[in-house]
């Protein structure tokens, strides 16, 4: 039998007098102080990129850098002065989600949470045509301004996402040496497996051949030199993100000598929702990214 959780508090009334029985702790505490910054840059070629940059309570850079997740999702434009808009307030509360990045906040984490990766349409092209290009620019350009605030180290750097961003991160790994680890979950890999276009590309696999095949991370398998952490739910419903994706990546990345760690979780689909599999989605990533990007 399941042992029953306590009750948040009990308070014993008598009368007009209330005396506290019981009070659960405080489960939010070690978010309390949690700094919060939106910083804005620019990439080498001028287009204006943004992120929220989260840091433990009590942080001083005179303590030194600290082991940074970068969070983020691609997305599609073709004004530049359109994809260098903050769609988000800088004064909204911080929403503590498991499914987000900034729980790793309690573990001694920066985060770097929004980070914009817009890939921008070039004269009569297709955004996608130069998606390798911007996403390393993108990221180039978010790691040299963490280093130049002297909140990060190069070294100690880790690139995560969801779905798309998972693409992202199987990308940045395969075609850059910017990060030195990676979270990917629930992404889809191998471009030929959606043939008929996925996120805003419209060109099916027969009309675009040469894009499909660059833009799928599983043909560069061989080049995945930081070690990965692969997370999908066993039952995926979403359209080309099938647990196959990432079971295929595994396999590559395990067959040529990369480092790979791959966690399946059971009857969750794209997204996961069963406290279970929220309690052991952390534990995973927090103890991978204690293991690949040790703190100084």
């Amino acid at each position: 039998m399941k042992a029953q959780q306590p009750p948040p508090s009990l308070v014993l009334l008598n009368g007009t007098k209330e005396s506290v029985l019981y009070e659960q702790p405080d489960g939010l505490s070690s978010y309390l102080g949690m700094q919060k910054q939106l910083i804005t840059f620019k990439r080498a070629d001028g287009v204006p990129l943004s992120g929220t940059l989260y840091l433990p309570a009590n942080y001083t850079k005179e303590q030194g850098t600290l082991p940074v997740l970068m969070w983020a999702y691609p997305r599609e434009f073709n004004d530049p002065e359109v994809a260098g808009q903050i769609s988000f307030s800088a004064n909204q509360y911080p929403t503590i989600s498991p499914r987000g990045p900034i729980p790793l906040i309690a573990e001694g984490f920066a985060v770097f949470d929004k980070v914009s990766m817009p890939i921008i349409a070039q004269g009569d092209k297709e955004p996608n045509d130069t998606f390798r290009e911007q996403l390393t620019a993108n990221a180039q350009a978010a790691i040299d301004t963490l280093v130049d605030l002297g909140i990060a180290d190069r070294k100690q750097i880790a690139v995560g996402g969801h779905s798309y961003g998972a693409f992202m991160v199987a990308n940045l790994l395969a075609h850059t040496d910017l990060f030195y680890a990676g979270i990917a979950r629930s992404g889809a890999y191998n471009r030929s497996l959606t043939p008929f276009g996925f996120q805003n590309e419209e060109r099916t696999y027969w009309q675009a051949n040469d894009i499909y095949q660059q833009m799928s991370p599983f043909n560069y398998a061989d080049k995945i030199k930081s070690p990965v952490l692969l997370i999908h739910g066993e039952m995926d419903q979403n359209s080309g993100t099938f647990p196959l994706q990432s079971e295929r990546l595994f396999d590559a990345i395990q067959g040529l000598g990369g480092k790979s760690r791959l966690v399946i979780l059971p009857f969750e689909g794209h997204s996961y929702t069963a406290k279970e599999s929220l309690e052991h989605l952390l534990f995973e990533q927090s103890q991978f990214l204690k293991a690949n990007l040790p703190s100084k």
